[in-house]
């Protein structure tokens, strides 16, 4: 059987500081998009299974680098949007760079992933594509399909337009181009049962 993530959930404007007010003291996580408060769904076990997978073989990799790996946990700063959202993952090198000085939001991600799934990809990789563009740190952003097999990276070049490259075969791997290291779907993928991984495919895993 199927379990799908709820729709991408659009709630009352306000203020950014009084979201901010507001998210600190919550329960549950919330996005702000453009004064919009956008509830954040609940993961399936395939995104959490992916994400396990993602920082599992990221973390080890880091070794040795100023960058470290953070999941949905941290939430992110677009200063020019005066927005904040919680990727399923942030790779950050150097110092945390905190938004205020309650140092709990950062502005300096370096890296971006998002698991997406069938409800909410059109959100992620558009509108929510369009923030994260605005963060001047940013040089790569990756969403990862919970669904099927296929891997999408966004590369920012220096004239500050973005390459892209469509990932959908289980040998591929996936450059990591900021930090210097490359993932291998089979491992982001790894131990995900997928209609599009042939038997043959299988066997990579």
């Amino acid at each position: 059987m199927d379990i799908e993530e709820p729709a991408v959930k659009y709630q009352l404007q306000m203020w950014p500081a009084d979201y901010l007010d507001q998210e600190r003291n919550a329960d549950t996580k919330h996005e702000y998009a453009d004064g919009k408060i956008i509830a954040m769904a609940w993961a399936s076990p395939a995104h959490n299974k992916i994400l396990a997978n993602l920082i599992g073989h990221t973390y080890p990799r880091l070794s040795g680098k100023p960058c470290k790996i953070y999941p949905s946990d941290l939430r992110i700063y677009v200063k020019s949007k005066e927005s904040y959202f919680y990727p399923d993952a942030s790779i950050v090198c150097g110092d945390l760079e905190f938004s205020d000085d309650k140092q709990d939001t950062v502005k300096n991600p370096s890296v971006i992933f998002e698991i997406l799934s069938p409800s909410t990809q059109d959100y992620d990789i558009g509108r929510k594509f369009f923030f994260y563009m605005q963060i001047p740190t940013l040089g790569q952003y990756i969403t990862i399909d919970s669904a099927s097999l296929h891997v999408r990276s966004g590369i920012r070049q220096p004239d500050n337009t973005w390459k892209f490259i469509e990932l959908e075969k289980i040998t591929d791997t996936v450059p990591i181009e900021p930090v210097g290291f490359e993932l291998a779907l089979k491992d982001i993928y790894e131990d995900i049962a997928l209609p599009d991984i042939t038997e043959n495919e299988a066997k990579n895993l």
